[in-house]
């Protein structure tokens, strides 16, 4: 299991497109990607409905924890990725 973290510097939060975004990226890994908002709020990155209802705003911390076979691949690009969409 891998886990980061990433601070949200979208003016309008975890919306729409870079939810797409995330999913998107998500779906190209065998491991199971779940993001957790500071309100406690978890998500399957998988998920587009979910990752929008955490209702995470800028500025705010994101927990990424990645499991399965390609974690360590999986959790270093979606690291890579974040600041190119949120």
């Amino acid at each position: 299991m891998k886990q980061f973290t990433y601070t949200i510097t979208d003016p309008i939060g975890l919306h729409a497109r870079p939810a797409g975004f995330l999913l998107r990226k998500a779906k190209a890994y065998q491991s199971t990607i779940l993001v957790q908002a500071p309100n406690g709020r978890t998500a399957n990155a998988l998920k587009l409905m979910a990752l929008m209802g955490m209702g995470a705003k800028v500025n705010e911390e994101l927990v990424f924890t990645v499991e399965g076979e390609d974690e360590e691949k999986a959790a270093a690009e979606l690291a890579a990725y974040l600041p190119e969409i949120l």
